[in-house]
């Protein structure tokens, strides 16, 4: 696989923290991410390259993770490994049936700055 210009991969990355989102859905998708870094970006590249680097950064993020890394992304945040303690009685909420549930890892997200500043700006609804 080609890996591009490390120039291209920081550009690519500061639209995606740049990007807004201007649709009127409230879920954004891995195609609506690429749509948005392409329309973005002033270097033009294929779109195809543009979902090659999103997929390749998602997947070192979970690849580092599942090493135990912590990915510190500066003004983003910061994803890391964290242990949820076992339980010897849980319920399966489905079926109601009593099951225990063993140690595991999971994955957590905590903002950093510019991500919290970003959101508390953010117009607040009323359900008035």
């Amino acid at each position: 696989m080609m890996i591009p210009s490390l120039f291209l991969q920081q550009k690519i990355f500061k639209v995606l923290l740049k990007w807004e989102n201007s649709m009127a859905q409230n879920k954004v998708t891995k195609y609506d991410l690429v749509e948005a870094v392409y329309q973005n970006i002033t270097e033009r590249c294929e779109k195809r390259l543009v979902q090659v680097i999103l997929e390749e950064l998602l997947e070192q993020l979970k690849d580092s993770l599942k090493e135990g890394s912590t990915i510190e992304l500066r003004g983003f945040g910061t994803f890391e490994p964290r242990l949820r303690k076992g339980r010897s009685k849980a319920r399966n909420p489905k079926t109601g049936e009593q099951l225990s549930v063993a140690p595991h890892y999971v994955a957590a997200f905590r903002s950093g700055q510019e991500l919290k500043k970003a959101l508390w700006e953010l117009p607040v609804e009323s359900d008035d």
